[in-house]
């Protein structure tokens, strides 16, 4: 099987080792596949965070069969609040609420964070390579050069980086928007003016586990394996991987919030997945 850092890095000097650390020239390692077992944005440990579901079932988790975003959650503006209770009475309904994901386009964060089970951080000098589980998704950050001056709008933004210390910063910009637009499951809408920083750096290992058990428990009582082909390594003793997102949107949010994406080291490598657009139902897990 030819592996996507075959295709993407073939020649490329890239820092690529059997766990994270400190690649030669001193930056944080983060190559590799990392996974996790659940799906959606976790909440910060305090102030604003993302909208979560206001549907439950019977056993008080968070019903993923109905997504009805939470209208009350004060980070959204009057119009994000009528595009999301418009969105969560089509799911009501019965009806597939559209999104970039559902619809084969590219994903935007933070819903790619939202959507996706796994990826792998490819490092070069000048590019960070991320590659996603699902659809074969790829994203590229150029490293230590600004935004352009003038941005012209994209599905994935303009995304470049930095890192300071131990963390991994990615800024996006320029991220267009449609009918279709959504930072989450929900259908939470943004706006042409998204903002996304994400902040990547390595965690102590239990922490980690916790922090996913916590996420886990808000969507089912008891652990099941991953339905997408997501393995987490069981024996792996390294460090986990947490992403803090900062989003903003003038137009859409009353303010700057934050949520955390966890993960833990996956087993094995990509799969290839092809993409095939889907108007009738949504899955999530």
């Amino acid at each position: 099987m030819i592996r996507w850092t075959q295709i993407l890095l073939l020649g490329a000097t890239v820092a690529m080792t059997a766990g994270p650390g400190r690649a030669a020239d001193g930056i944080p390692d983060f190559s590799g596949l990392w996974g996790r077992d659940s799906l959606n944005l976790e909440s910060p440990p305090s102030g604003p965070g993302p909208v979560v579901n206001a549907s439950h079932t019977a056993d008080g988790t968070m019903d993923m069969s109905r997504l009805v975003g939470d209208t009350s959650n004060p980070i959204l503006k009057p119009e994000a609040v009528a595009i999301l209770k418009k969105r969560g009475e089509m799911s009501l309904a019965g009806i597939s609420v559209p999104n970039p994901h559902d619809r084969c386009y590219p994903e935007p964060p933070p819903l790619l964070f939202a959507v996706q089970f796994a990826f792998e951080m490819l490092q070069r000098k000048d590019e960070i390579v991320l590659l996603y589980s699902h659809d074969n998704k790829v994203r590229h950050v150029r490293m230590n050069v600004p935004h352009p001056d003038h941005v012209t709008p994209t599905w994935q933004g303009d995304s470049v980086g930095h890192y300071e210390g131990d963390t991994l910063v990615i800024d996006t910009v320029g991220m267009k928007s449609s009918d279709m637009s959504a930072v989450d499951w929900y259908g939470t809408p943004h706006s042409d003016a998204l903002h996304v920083v994400e902040r990547y750096h390595l965690i102590d290992q239990r922490a980690a586990k916790e922090a996913a058990a916590r996420h886990d428990r808000q969507y089912r009582l008891r652990p099941r394996p991953n339905p997408n082909g997501v393995v987490l390594d069981p024996d792996y003793k390294g460090k986990g991987l947490q992403v803090e997102l900062t989003v903003e949107d003038p137009v859409m949010f009353t303010k700057p919030w934050k949520a955390l994406v966890t993960y833990q080291r996956a087993l094995g490598e990509l799969w290839e997945m092809r993409c095939a657009e889907n108007f009738r139902e949504y899955y999530a897990g």
